[in-house]
This record gives structure tokens, C-alpha cells and sequence, in this order.
């Protein structure tokens, strides 16, 4: 016959319960400071961001008219660039603070110019525009190169840039009255 090992009876865990039990509780503890941390906007989560202070990244594209405009050619002027989208709900809501904005600027104000983010269609765009009576440039951003370059991660985000060609604020999220205002104090144009 051959010998069968033998189980050996178990031995009770003689780690005392709180070596046992304070590891499993720090891990939850951490994974939930963790959850609560990522899921929570952060008191400044609308504005702010990396490029703040920082030369505005140039770019150069073609408007809904067919026309290039580069942002080396507004040197010396201050710019609101606004990304939007016609399927986007917060950049409907904010359209007639621009409309406003842009009625009441001169050759020599703040140049306004509209961005499209992922725009599904050209032509709801331009119904966009009209309903709105926007009448500043909207560009094409193919390839969303430029939304990138400016960190845009959702619409509407506007960036306020001084006549330096210096980004002096970021909105993200839709513009109410006090927040564009906040970021056309910035780059010093009269608020609306």
C-alpha cells in the first residue's frame, strides 16, 4: 500500500482580527476617498486651466465663408474664442450673450470668433448662426487639431486671450453673464 498524505488539520489563524480586518478597511477607505475625489468638480472646475498665462496656441482656419483667418493676424487684439456645436444645449443657452457681445464691439474691440467642436453637420451650424444672429466668423477645426491644442475635452469652452497673444482665461461649460464678463475684465474689453 502507499502512503496517502495526510491533511494536516488546519490551524486557527492566530493573527490577531486586527491584522486581519485594518488592511481590508484601509483599502476601501482609500478606493472610496479615491471614487469621491475623481467624481466631485473640483470649486474651480469651470475656469482655469493649463494654458493660462501662457502664448495662445496659433492656428489657422477656414470660416463657414470660405474665408482663412489665422490668429497671428488679430495680434494686438484682444480674441474670445468660443468652441461650440449646434447639438450642444449649454452653447444654445450662452448664443445670445454672444450675439450681445457682438453687437456691441468695434473694429478696434475684442475679435470674437466661433470654433466648431465635432459638428455633425455644416448646415446646422449655419441654422444655428442665423437663429442667433451671430455675425462673427465661425471656423472649421478638421481633425479638431486646434480644440486640442487648446485642451478643449467638451463644449462650449471659451478662452479669453489679451492683445499680447497671452491667455488670460478659460470658461468651460456654458458662459452666464458674469462669467463672460469675469473673462472680458481679463483681457481688458468692456463687459456686456
Amino acid at each position: 500500500m502507499t502512503d496517502t498524505p495526510r491533511a494536516e488539520p488546519s490551524k486557527p489563524n492566530s493573527a490577531p482580527i486586527w491584522r486581519r480586518v485594518l488592511p481590508p478597511l484601509i483599502a476601501a477607505a482609500l478606493v472610496g476617498v479615491l471614487g469621491y475625489t475623481l467624481l466631485s468638480p473640483a470649486k474651480n472646475a469651470t475656469t482655469g486651466g493649463p494654458l493660462i498665462g501662457k502664448p495662445a496656441p496659433d492656428f489657422t482656419l477656414t470660416s463657414l465663408d470660405e474665408v482663412s483667418i489665422s490668429l497671428a493676424s488679430l495680434k494686438g487684439r484682444p480674441v474670445v474664442l468660443n468652441f461650440w456645436a449646434s447639438w450642444c444645449v449649454p452653447c444654445r443657452e450662452e448664443a445670445p450673450l454672444f450675439r450681445e457681445l457682438g453687437a456691441q464691439q468695434t473694429a478696434d474691440g475684442a475679435a470674437i470668433l466661433g470654433i466648431l467642436f465635432q459638428e455633425t453637420k455644416e448646415q446646422n451650424a449655419r441654422d444655428f448662426i442665423k437663429e442667433f444672429a451671430l455675425a462673427y466668423p465661425t471656423l472649421r477645426d478638421p481633425g479638431i487639431n486646434t480644440s486640442v491644442d487648446y485642451g478643449v475635452s467638451g463644449i462650449p469652452e471659451t478662452v479669453f486671450i489679451d492683445k499680447a497673444g497671452i491667455v488670460q482665461f478659460m470658461d468651460r461649460g456654458g458662459l452666464t453673464r458674469e462669467r463672460l464678463n469675469a473673462g472680458l475684465e481679463k483681457i481688458g474689453v468692456k463687459g456686456i
